[in-house]
């Protein structure tokens, strides 16, 4: 089987790791792909939103199976135009995919089926929104309504911060038309989670749970980011809890996609807030997370290419997924000055060091003259599945042997948890 797979990130890197131990999967392409999955799989430079030349290369090289790792394409419509084509795709489409392009559609979707979610209003213009900031209190999340590459979703400690927020998306448009619908929700204080699920014509099967870092520094310090670093599973989901999330949100997510007419089948992402052991929906992405990924599917012990195929034809079943038992922990290494301005093109040196049992995945890099050069804010994850402790040792103690200019990394990444 030949495979396709859309991104260029870490995500698309442990996907495609994943995919190369499948006994059914013969060839492996990425678009765009980056530096590291050129050792798996054969890069072609079509960008991931270019469905038309991503769909002539599928029937071109009779790919059998396309894999759409980001959300930008499958909001686009990826899936809907693959599917006009009888092509076989993994993601669900244009109208699934709105959970996760549009919040306001993500929160009327949750309140809607009863499922646990804070409170929030939506507002459509500047003044509406200034005064709605009366009816809640301080922290308050403010949040573009559309995709806004990861950025659209702040705290705001203050009412002079949360007056800057709306400013800058209703009448600076940072966001452009992603920005003209806005929620302002409260904050809910607790502990995050991440659940990634597989999901079969709207029957969900979850994979192990995780816990992602966003703030850049140590201690949860500094801006947000895309995720410097996760750990699996979450020491929360233990099986009561799993109970709690099987009755109270995941038959309830079920129930929505038929009430709304959904044919979903891919990836649903559910991130949680646990707050007193009670479970609220903060988000729901409709595809793999990153960098939740990179530490998922190392532990999975199935062939993911044949758990795909099995969702796409309706013959998934809950014993298909076996995990090994050990936890996995990964760091981020990213490019000084990220999340914010930062230069790109320095060489990476090191790691054909690294120990066999530490994993590396790229996110951002890129291969010019046989040289590995950063070509993202997000460089490098670097992972390791062992018992929790020895797990955070190694992979520390394997980052030391990489190096890239300005290479920076979290270092407390599980530590405050486990150690």
């Amino acid at each position: 089987m030949k495979v396709l797979v859309v991104g260029s990130g870490g995500r698309e890197h442990a996907i495609i790791r994943k995919l190369s131990d499948s006994e059914i999967v013969d060839k492996i392409y990425c678009a765009p792909g980056n530096g590291g999955t050129l050792a798996l799989a054969e890069n072609v430079e079509i960008d991931s939103l270019d469905i038309d030349n991503l769909k002539k290369f599928s029937i071109d090289n009779s790919i059998d199976l396309t894999i759409v790792g980001p959300e930008d394409p499958l909001a686009k419509g990826i899936v809907d135009e693959f599917k006009e084509e009888n092509l076989v795709v993994f993601g669900p489409d244009s109208k699934c995919a709105q959970l996760e392009a549009s919040k306001d559609f993500c929160k009327k979707f949750l309140i809607d089926n009863g499922i646990p979610t804070a409170k929030y209003k939506t507002y459509y213009n500047y003044e509406k929104a200034i005064e709605g900031l009366n009816q809640f209190n301080y922290p308050l999340v403010i949040k573009a309504d559309g995709l806004c590459l990861g950025k659209g979703v702040t705290i705001c400690e203050n009412e002079e911060e949360a007056v800057q927020n709306l400013k800058s998306i209703f009448i600076d448009k940072v966001f452009g038309s992603q920005g003209e619908k806005v929620i302002i929700e409260e904050y809910l204080d607790g502990i995050e989670a991440s659940l990634m699920c597989f999901v079969s014509h709207n029957k969900i099967y979850p994979m192990e749970s995780a816990k992602d870092y966003k703030k850049i520094y140590d201690d949860d310090l500094g801006p947000n980011t895309g995720g410097v670093g996760a750990y699996s599973p979450s020491p929360l989901f233990t099986d009561g809890f799993k109970t709690i999330i099987d009755n109270n949100i995941i038959r309830k997510i079920e129930n929505g996609f038929e009430k709304y007419g959904f044919d979903y089948t891919g990836i649903l992402f559910i991130g949680f807030m646990i707050c007193n052991s009670t479970p609220y929906v903060l988000e729901f992405n409709v595809r793999f997370g990153d960098p939740e990924t990179e530490v998922v599917l190392p532990r999975l012990k199935s062939d993911l290419a044949k758990i795909i195929i099995d969702a796409i034809e309706g013959k998934l079943i809950a014993e298909s997924l076996i995990w090994d038992e050990r936890p996995s922990v990964a760091v981020v290494l990213t490019s000084g000055g990220y999340p914010k301005e930062y230069v790109k093109g320095y060489e990476i040196s090191g790691i054909e060091k690294v120990d066999n049992d530490v994993y590396v995945f790229h996110n951002g890099t890129k291969r010019i003259d046989g040289k590995l050069l950063t070509n993202g804010g997000r460089v490098l994850t670097i992972g390791c599945v062992d018992e929790i402790s020895k797990a955070i040792e190694k992979v520390y103690e394997e980052i030391k042997k990489i190096n890239f200019n300005k290479m920076q990394y979290r270092k407390d990444i599980g530590k405050s948890f486990f150690l």
